[in-house]
């Protein structure tokens, strides 16, 4: 496991966090389709915390897209480098982050985040962000829909709607199985978000969360574990 310092120059401020957010959402891409669905390599990222030792524990797992198997993975812990504050959770996490990525012995291909791209209120969430500084093509594929707002999608997986903040389109609310609560997809970067819901069911075969993000939410929690046990 890479173990991570806190960069220098990493912000210490709601309002340094902020600037840099203006800066690096200026540099998002939103005219690529992306990679297509069920080719190359699909990586999914996540964090786990220990909020007593204020430790974060980053994993990155490497799926092949067309069967889903693990091609490899690669964890990192660090501490956590910023404040909780929502709309700037990403400033907790990136490091830690680019280090599992980093860590890796293979290109990941396209990313998906556990959490939301433009589907954010200042439209940077940590898909984004992440896509930004890596030039990855990224998604954010979430659990919740943020403070915004959806119509109820069709019940047959497949069926989705408009994730929307007032009467702007940030996303999409989609059905991955039948009758089951959508989740809810946004663009990070270098994706449409047609290609970022046709990724998302290509993802999600069985479940109602993409296995990238299955997969990466085990490996760091028993990261987590293995580093602070006995």
């Amino acid at each position: 496991m890479t173990t991570v310092r806190i960069p220098e120059d990493w912000p210490a401020t709601e309002e340094q966090a902020r600037a840099v957010q203006d800066e690096l959402r200026a540099r998002v891409i939103l005219d690529e389709p992306g990679p297509p669905p069920g080719t190359g390599h699909v990586t999914g990222v996540d964090v786990a915390y220990d909020d007593e030792r204020d430790v974060v524990v980053a994993a990155a797992v490497v799926l092949d897209a067309s069967g889903l198997g693990v091609v490899a993975q690669a964890t990192a812990v660090g501490r956590v480098s910023f404040p909780y504050v929502p709309g700037l959770l990403a400033f907790r996490e990136i490091p830690t982050v680019l280090a599992a990525l980093d860590a890796l012995p293979c290109p990941p291909g396209l990313v998906v985040c556990d959490g939301y791209g433009l589907a954010h209120p200042r439209r940077f969430g940590l898909a984004s962000h992440l896509g930004v500084l890596t030039g990855l093509p990224t998604i954010g594929v979430a659990k919740n829909p943020f403070t915004f707002t959806h119509d109820d999608p069709d019940a047959a997986r497949g069926g989705s709607s408009a994730l929307l903040a007032g009467s702007e389109e940030v996303g999409r609310a989609l059905r991955t199985r039948d009758g089951v609560k959508p989740v809810f997809v946004s663009v990070g970067h270098r994706v449409t978000l047609a290609n970022a819901c046709a990724h998302t069911l290509a993802l999600t075969p069985r479940y109602r969360l993409p296995e990238t993000t299955r997969r990466a939410d085990a490996l760091c929690r028993r990261a987590l574990k293995e580093t602070y046990s006995a």
